[in-house]
């Protein structure tokens, strides 16, 4: 908004020529989105307590975590706003991408917030069935797909890491492929956000690292330079992924252990998805196994886990996702937090090493 309102003015205030780069207004964005999640961090979390939205408990859960039964939940729509606010603010509104990651996020968001009132509400842990969530999910994703399949300027080849010239042609796979991406993704962070902290953590490294992608993807000089594929206007959406890393850094203010308030399946299915449209529309959806690689270590220990007592009657791990079988090892939750934390920075440093390791 600002950028339309402001940016047109240039001609006459020579100083207004700073909204057109789009790393000024990332960092406007960031600065916005941290400052209202901080600020209306306590009046959300006491509307949500005021409203008795708290947390209801799996009863096949670790025992330890009965304690954090009535703890504020649905705190995800605070990152949501404070997101959307700072993008709709800073961004180029005139950016198709930009609305389409918007749309993805807004999207799983909502089904999120259905998934959650139920649970907290109706008092039903289980919330949307999984076949509910797919079904949605996939809906969202597919218009998110043909979207950006028809309007941007995203082929529908595979790029491959550590690889220059090496692609696959997907065809009409591609839509398929792109939905998968994204609601994967969506459901990957939605396992992960088990322990105070541990998902939004993980995501702020994760769309921290994608904001790099966006922008050098965005741009021709640089993307000709580090070999990769050049995709116009994708660099907008480095405002979209230095919002979300900050929108979720003030959260983490008020989630980091003892939680004050969950994100809830509003805030993770749609960080989620927002990741997994970012991979797709900058041509990072292998490298979002590696960037990513804690929500995809958190899905397929649970693919594991599901499948072993399918086939075999017996467990891999102590219970899954993942983190809960470390819990239940001894690991203080604290502990299992922080070494995820540890692994996730390790891996986007490693995902933004193949930029030049081409």
């Amino acid at each position: 908004m600002l950028y339309q309102l402001l940016f047109p003015l240039a001609g006459q205030l020579s100083a207004l020529n700073i909204f057109r780069y789009i790393t000024f207004r990332s960092f406007g964005a960031a600065v916005t989105a941290l400052l209202l999640s901080l600020a209306l961090g306590p009046w959300f979390i006491n509307r949500l307590r005021s409203l008795q939205l708290g947390q209801v408990v799996r009863d096949d859960g670790p025992q330890t975590h009965k304690k954090k039964s009535g703890t504020p939940t649905m705190g995800g729509a605070l990152i949501l706003f404070a997101l959307l606010m700072a993008v709709l603010l800073w961004g180029d509104l005139k950016n198709i991408g930009l609305w389409i990651v918007m749309f993805v996020t807004v999207g799983n968001g909502m089904i999120g917030w259905v998934d959650d009132y139920r649970k907290v509400v109706h008092k039903n842990t289980k919330g949307l069935s999984a076949r509910q969530k797919l079904f949605f999910q996939f809906l969202v994703a597919g218009v998110a797909a043909w979207l950006i399949q028809t309007y941007t300027d995203v082929d529908t080849n595979l790029a491959l890491p550590f690889f220059k010239h090496l692609v696959i042609p997907l065809g009409y796979l591609y839509v398929p492929f792109a939905m998968l991406v994204i609601v994967g993704s969506a459901n990957a962070v939605n396992l992960t956000d088990g322990l105070d902290g541990l998902a939004i953590g993980s995501v702020i490294t994760t769309s921290a690292t994608f904001a790099i992608f966006a922008y050098v993807a965005g741009n021709a000089k640089i993307a000709e330079y580090l070999e990769i594929p050049h995709i116009p206007g994708s660099g907008e959406l480095t405002v979209f992924a230095a919002a979300m890393a900050a929108s979720g850094l003030g959260f983490l203010w008020y989630n980091a252990h003892p939680a004050q308030v969950f994100m809830g399946d509003v805030g993770s299915l749609s960080l989620g998805g927002a990741i997994g449209s970012l991979a797709v529309v900058t041509k990072n959806e292998i490298l979002l196994l590696v960037v990513g690689g804690v929500f995809v270590m958190e899905a397929i220990s649970v693919m594991v886990q599901v499948a072993s007592f399918k086939t075999r009657g017996k467990r891999v791990f102590k219970m899954a996702p993942i983190h809960h079988h470390f819990e239940l090892k001894g690991w203080p939750e604290p502990k299992v937090i922080v070494r995820f934390w540890i692994i996730s920075i390790l891996l986007s440093l490693i995902a933004l090493s193949t930029l030049k390791l081409r």
